[in-house]
This record gives structure tokens, C-alpha cells and sequence, in this order.
């Protein structure tokens, strides 16, 4: 699905602002028990795994990440995103809650990762083949063999703020087991 680059630029400015009216939905319809927080954690924390393996491998705009999680596919932040999202539905036990963070990414993350690859195909060259052997979500079984395989360094995890998200799962997390059943 291609969105129209007008509407991607408007989703891309109101992402982070969204997101927090997004918590307040998800902080009002939860209805966690322990179980869904049982099952639900561990999904969740894949995801917050991923996404800090993948921040850790990231040297933004400098380097064109191709190793670590970027050599199984394009977008490991995102997949983590979606992880982490799919947990925190688990638990919350809210259909509704699922189809809205479907939407989310449907909407916002899908325009938003179409504007990254943009950005990327004018600053690295190399990105078109790159682009044409690893799949934008869904990973490659094997690892795609790249010649600047960026290790995870955990300079590049702090400069990059992954802490931030989880931070931001902690308390999400807390709060589910605050008001679980």
C-alpha cells in the first residue's frame, strides 16, 4: 500500500503526540488479570528485546544498518513495536484495544517506514540492494550477508534513547498490574 507523501509527512508530525492519547484509551479500557499479564509479558518483552538489539545497531543517518537484526529485516524497531503492542493486548484482555493498535500501524507506523525508506534511498546508495534482498517486516529466515555487519554497541543504545521505551513499558506494565484482577 502506497500513501500519498502529504499524508505521511501530517501521520510522521503527529505520531508521538497521537501516542499519548493512544495510553490514555489503552490505561481506560484495560482489564488485565494475572493470567493475561502472564501471557502478555513475555510477548511484550520480545519485542522491547528487539527493539533494543536493533537500537544498539543502529548508527542513524551515518551508516546504513544492515547487521544485527537489520540483516533478517528492514524494520526490527517496528516488528519490536508490534510486539511490544500485541503483549500489552494481551494483557489489557481489550479486543477493541487490538484493532486500534492494528490501525495504528496500519496508518501511522506503515506511512511513516515509507518515508524512512525514501529518506534512506537518497542517503545511501547501496540501500536499493539492500532494500531488494531483506524484506520490509516479515524477517528472512537466514541473515542476509552484509559487508558493514554494525555489532550492537551500547554507545549507540543510549544515543539513540531506546531506555526511553522501556521506561515507557515499565510503567505501562506497572499500571496493568496495578489495576489486574
Amino acid at each position: 500500500m502506497q500513501f500519498p507523501k502529504r499524508y505521511s509527512d501530517t501521520v510522521a508530525r503527529l505520531r508521538v503526540p497521537s501516542g499519548f492519547l493512544v495510553v490514555v484509551v489503552f490505561a481506560w479500557l484495560s482489564q488485565p488479570t494475572h493470567f493475561s499479564l502472564l501471557v502478555g509479558l513475555p510477548v511484550a518483552l520480545c519485542g522491547l528485546a528487539l527493539r533494543a538489539w536493533a537500537a544498539g545497531c543502529l548508527a542513524k543517518n551515518r551508516e546504513l544498518a544492515t547487521g544485527g537484526p537489520y540483516a533478517y529485516t528492514r524494520n526490527p524497531l517496528y516488528i519490536g513495536t508490534l510486539l511490544v503492542a500485541a503483549g500489552l493486548v494481551l494483557a489489557s484482555r481489550n479486543v477493541f484495544l487490538g484493532v486500534l493498535f492494528a490501525a495504528v500501524f496500519l496508518f501511522v507506523y506503515l506511512p511513516v517506514i515509507q518515508l524512512e525508506e525514501q529518506h534512506l534511498r537518497k542517503l545511501f546508495p547501496e540501500y536499493a540492494a539492500y532494500a531488494a534482498a531483506v524484506p520490509a517486516l516479515f524477517p528472512r529466515l537466514t541473515a542476509w550477508p552484509q559487508k558493514n555487519s554494525q555489532p550492537f554497541r551500547i554507545s549507540l543504545y543510549l544515543k539513540n534513547q531506546e531506555y526511553q521505551a522501556g521506561g515507557g513499558f515499565a510503567a505501562g506494565m506497572l499500571y496493568l498490574l496495578w489495576i489486574s484482577k
